[in-house]
């Protein structure tokens, strides 16, 4: 979308309001009560075409892990956004009782499935974990940590993501203000771009954790994440 002007935090805020809103930051000492919005709608183009959602570490699939360990940090509204390979994707899915949007327009990008797994949050929440469905090694302890992390952040600040050895990870957390202003936006805004346009609103968590960069793309990932872990991820039969 040709937007003449770039946005800016302000004109974000009366698009969502109608007029120039104050932003009314959340702080640490607000409740804690997370939400997660898990991304599993992409191609896995670069893997050959197949669903990455459904690698199996020691027999599990990466979803049923990532859905297990957010349960397990104490995060129960859980959205799962899939689109391509929906069929299978969404028949794992009907054991793990979670809230399942389809994604229409996957070749649309993430962003897209970013946003519409946002409008499907439902339940209080004070923040959302933004998650991607092929990260084998996150786990439960991961949530507590950038739980934590994100009540500790910065006043003023509403979004927080891990930092590690210079390079940004994986899940990034936002608070609901921001998810409100995002769907009350036109569709040009996007969670990304919004985080690259409003520094000032980004506390960076700085942490040695790998988990939190390391992905699975392509054939070369899976190779080396054998080699670094010694575990092997199976594709999907």
């Amino acid at each position: 979308m040709t937007e003449s002007t770039p946005k800016t935090f302000a004109t974000v805020s009366q698009n969502a309001e109608g007029s120039t809103a104050t932003f009314k930051s959340a702080t640490a000492t607000s409740a804690n009560l997370p939400a997660a919005v898990l991304l599993a709608a992409g191609e896995g183009s670069r893997l050959g075409g197949m669903p990455k959602s459904l690698l199996t570490l020691n027999g599990q699939s990466l979803l049923a892990r990532q859905v297990s360990a957010l349960r397990l940090a104490g995060i129960h509204q859980i959205v799962v956004v899939t689109g391509y390979f929906h069929s299978l994707i969404e028949t794992e899915l009907k054991r793990l009782h979670v809230d399942i949007v389809r994604n229409p327009q996957p070749e649309a990008g993430q962003q897209s499935s970013v946003r519409l797994g946002l409008s499907k949050l439902r339940a209080p929440f004070d923040f959302t974990f933004i998650t991607l469905a092929d990260q084998p090694l996150l786990d439960s302890a991961d949530f507590v940590t950038l739980t934590t992390a994100f009540t500790q952040r910065q006043p003023s600040t509403e979004i927080r993501y891990p930092f590690v050895k210079g390079q940004r990870g994986n899940p990034v957390a936002i608070s609901k203000d921001v998810v409100s202003l995002l769907l009350a936006a036109d569709e040009g805004v996007t969670c990304r771009g919004f985080i690259q346009e409003h520094p000032e609103l980004v506390d960076p968590y700085p942490t040695e954790n790998e988990h939190f960069i390391v992905d699975i793309d392509t054939v070369d990932d899976l190779t080396a994440f054998k080699a670094r872990t010694g575990l092997e991820l199976k594709r999907p039969a």
